[in-house]
């Protein structure tokens, strides 16, 4: 039993990385509790549930979605619709965040143009069976410009607090670096798997995972409620 529990995790290691963040986002809760990220915790801990999840339903005949064997090990479903919670809260963060009104803008577009991406996308591939990548990549670059447009606001704005106790400053860093690459890996992906194979591309993505969280769990540990925008 503990050599499976240990298998399991050096294989899924991520999963850990998932919980020790929504540890320490718990633990730092009283920071930012009245902020816009006053719910990601429940993020964190969605994605930790969704990728166990995703890893039963892929392995165990019991959590299986389908009935069919072709499709019983299916579980894209699941991420497709987690990709558009993910980035429906993001955008909310951001709009909720930034001052400037034309910025606001942009951000409630991008978030109507993502939505619609997702729709149009379930025509081209069906989300029980396929990743929507055409719309995770939309929405990608729709946060990464939302991303963008809050720094370029922190930029211009006079803070007495240095950026490194500002936990959004990191939560945009890592997800800053995280969605710049994965349209492009998504794409290599479906477009020509065996660029992703020949490059590990997948062992890129889970790299960046890793590193998204990592920054989250550093804002969380050294940012200050007095420094949070």
């Amino acid at each position: 039993m503990i050599q499976e529990l240990i298998i399991f995790l050096k294989n899924q290691y991520f999963l850990a990385i998932y919980f020790v963040t929504w540890l320490v986002a718990v633990y730092r809760y009283k920071r930012y509790f009245d902020t816009v990220l006053k719910y990601l915790p429940i993020l964190i801990i969605y994605t930790f549930f969704t990728e166990l999840l995703g890893y039963f339903i892929k392995n165990h005949a019991d959590f299986q979605f389908f009935s069919d064997d072709r499709y019983n090990w299916h579980n894209v479903i699941i991420y497709n619709v987690y990709q558009i919670v993910t980035f429906l809260f993001f955008y909310w963060v951001y709009w909720k965040t930034l001052k400037n009104k034309s910025s606001k803008k942009v951000i409630e577009y991008g978030a109507y143009l993502c939505s619609l991406s997702y729709l149009v996308n379930t025509f081209i591939q069906n989300p029980l069976h396929k990743q929507l990548t055409y719309a995770h990549a939309i929405g990608s670059l729709i946060l990464v410009f939302a991303i963008i447009l809050y720094f370029k606001e922190k930029k211009s704005e006079d803070n007495p607090y240095p950026q490194k106790h500002n936990l959004l400053y990191w939560v945009s860093t890592g997800l800053f670096i995280f969605y710049a690459f994965f349209p492009f890996i998504l794409l290599s992906d479906y477009f020509n798997l065996s660029i992703s194979t020949q490059y590990h591309l997948r062992i890129t993505l889970l790299t960046f995972i890793a590193l998204m969280y990592l920054l989250f769990i550093v804002g969380l540990l050294i940012g200050k409620r007095k420094a949070f925008r």
